[in-house]
């Protein structure tokens, strides 16, 4: 496992418990933005990245009883966590590398991603990753409770342009990894950009 992936299972391993308690609102702008993806009944959608699985409910929701979730995560702390929580019953929970996905290509219409990119080692490569699982003109959503600023602010640095979410750094960044963007929303109650799969 590369220093990147220990440092992220570190990060998270020590926050997995009490992850939920700490963003106790947060389930009105998940529910917001697994609406945007667009999904209908029978969908198949990964939740890449899905911690305690927050997602897992709404995008259980949004595809129904025939439809396919899938929650990936690296950690097993947080898998772990969204199987206490009961998450299971709303998705397959999977250990798993979102920068190797062990799914075949074009086999889903959707990934939901909250709060992972700033976590990806190589941006444009794994997102290429993504975009491979995905049948073309199925959807990407990225997606963050709280917009660039108020994440700033809440960790105690400034907006840089320099970060990955930025739309000047982002929509060329899924431009080069088969996504076309098509909204983009960064505004203090949340962060969310939805892309196309191009093919």
């Amino acid at each position: 496992m590369s220093d990147h992936h220990t440092h992220v299972q570190e990060f998270f391993t020590a926050r997995a418990a009490g992850w939920d308690s700490r963003f106790p609102d947060d389930g009105p702008a998940y529910t917001a933005a697994v609406a945007a993806l667009g999904l209908g009944e029978g969908g198949r959608v990964l939740d890449a990245g899905c911690g305690t699985g927050r997602a897992l409910g709404p995008l259980r929701a949004a595809v129904g009883a025939s439809g396919v979730v899938v929650g990936a995560d690296l950690t097993p702390a947080m898998l772990e966590a969204a199987a206490r929580a009961g998450q299971g019953r709303n998705g397959r929970l999977l250990l798993a590398d979102v920068t190797a996905l062990p799914l075949r290509s074009q086999s889903l219409d959707a990934v939901f991603a909250a709060g992972l990119v700033a976590h990806l080692p190589r941006p444009a490569e794994n997102l290429r990753e993504l975009a491979r699982v995905v049948r073309p003109g199925g959807t990407l959503a990225l997606f963050h409770p709280i917009g660039r600023r108020a994440l700033a602010a809440r960790q105690g640095r400034e907006i840089t342009p320099a970060d990955l979410r930025a739309e000047p750094r982002l929509r060329p960044l899924l431009a080069a990894s088969g996504w076309r963007m098509t909204s983009y929303v960064d505004e203090d109650a949340r962060f969310l950009a939805l892309a196309l799969r191009e093919g």
